[in-house]
């Protein structure tokens, strides 16, 4: 879920720097950018992942 949250920030990071503006003075391309490698950087961490695929069967 992270991954696709990261994808979506990264995108419209990309878009606001490709016309040239931003959503106001706090929502900058490089917030969005940082947001998504945050994003990322929980993804592997395996944070929401689902906990019983960890679980061993006997």
């Amino acid at each position: 879920m992270f991954a696709i949250a990261a994808a979506v920030l990264f995108a419209l990071a990309l878009l606001l720097e490709l016309i040239d503006t931003s959503l106001g003075r706090l929502v900058t391309t490089t917030t969005l950018t940082t947001a998504g490698l945050l994003c990322i950087a929980l993804h592997l961490s395996g944070v929401a992942a689902d906990r019983r695929a960890w679980r061993r069967r006997r």
